[in-house]
């Protein structure tokens, strides 16, 4: 049994996706575990007021007809403010994630809620600081073997080559070509290199200037073409100016197709 001096409150958070200042709650689960070993489990599927994208459905399994019917988040707020009530916060990938996208989600109908005020504690931080991901570590995770000689190049490359055909076998049927289909590049959220545009269901936001995270890029061509005509004159990257000259032509960019293996956060 984990030993605990205060309450703990183990939180996960189903989304429309992992944009934590626009994305909603479609499903809320979380644990309390008390001090004395006992705990009491929450869950709730919330309707986020927006559709879910095909992409977060693939990940969630969960639909917009599964959630026409139940309670908005601003209607079941309060209760989730009870359950967590003093206590502390635990989830995995929840400081960048799970923990500010809740913040939002209170901060929009107006109630305070600060995870920073709290203790917090993120399985994920701590995996990653305590088990290596080098190439040794992959090394005996796919390949089932100690690698000897590591950081020699010949032992190195060997090694390499050995895992990427583990990993072929593995998530896409020997074929060395399917591992190219994986996203490489956070489940293209963003558009460009320097992460300059973002996309969110179906449009791209810029990520810098007065327009930022509030007009989509197409709403910003319709009100404020000069704002775009400004940054073909400024210190901007080739692919943003070719992106912008673009869609002053009427020339949007497409979507991205969403990963053959995106398995969620």
């Amino acid at each position: 049994m984990m030993k605990l001096k205060r309450p703990l409150i183990v939180l996960d958070l189903e989304t429309t996706g992992t944009w934590t200042e626009k994305d909603r709650i479609i499903e809320i689960a979380m644990i309390r575990c008390a001090p004395d070993g006992g705990t009491q489990e929450y869950v709730r599927r919330v309707n986020p007021e927006m559709p879910i994208p095909p992409e977060a459905s693939a990940v969630t399994g969960i639909t917009d007809e599964d959630v026409r019917a139940c309670p908005k988040f601003r209607e079941i707020a309060q209760e989730v403010l009870d359950f967590i009530g003093d206590a502390d916060l635990a989830g995995f990938n929840a400081e960048r994630f799970d923990f500010p996208l809740l913040q939002r989600e209170f901060a929009d109908i107006g109630i305070s809620f600060s995870w920073r005020d709290r203790a917090t504690y993120d399985a994920q931080k701590i995996y990653h600081l305590n088990e290596k991901r080098d190439l040794t570590a992959a090394y005996a995770f796919y390949c089932g073997k100690e690698l000897e000689g590591a950081h020699s190049a010949l032992v190195d490359t060997r090694a390499t080559l050995d895992v990427l055909i583990a990993q072929a076998q593995r998530y896409a049927e020997d074929s060395l070509e399917a591992l190219g289909d994986f996203d490489y590049k956070s489940h293209g959220e963003f558009y460009d290199e320097g992460r300059k545009f973002r996309w969110w269901n179906g449009e791209l936001y810029m990520m810098f200037g007065k327009y930022a995270r509030r007009k989509s890029l197409k709403q910003v061509v319709k009100d404020d073409p000069r704002y775009l005509e400004w940054i073909l004159s400024a210190d901007f990257s080739a692919d943003v100016k070719e992106l912008v000259s673009s869609v002053l032509e009427g020339k949007f960019p497409t979507p991205p197709t969403p990963s053959p293996i995106e398995t969620g956060q």
